[in-house]
């Protein structure tokens, strides 16, 4: 993937799931902000634990963030 900002009709053509650090791009935050926010539990997005240390970005709940829609992540 590109290292510039994609756009939602960029984000909609991604696979299920992306990286924290895609994710954060498209968000338009750090990858370290991110992992932040999941590690304390008020991630944005949902995420899946990928191992013991490693999370991946459920694509559909970044592209609910990315075009506003309220619901907080679970």
């Amino acid at each position: 993937m590109s290292k510039s900002q994609p756009t939602l009709a960029d984000v909609r053509k991604w696979p299920a799931t992306v990286s924290v650090t895609d994710a954060a791009r498209a968000i338009g935050c750090s990858r370290s902000h991110l992992y932040e926010r999941v590690k304390r539990g008020d991630s944005p997005v949902k995420t899946i634990a990928v191992g013991a240390r490693s999370h991946v970005v459920i694509t559909a709940d970044l592209i609910r963030l990315l075009s506003g829609e309220v619901q907080e992540a679970a």
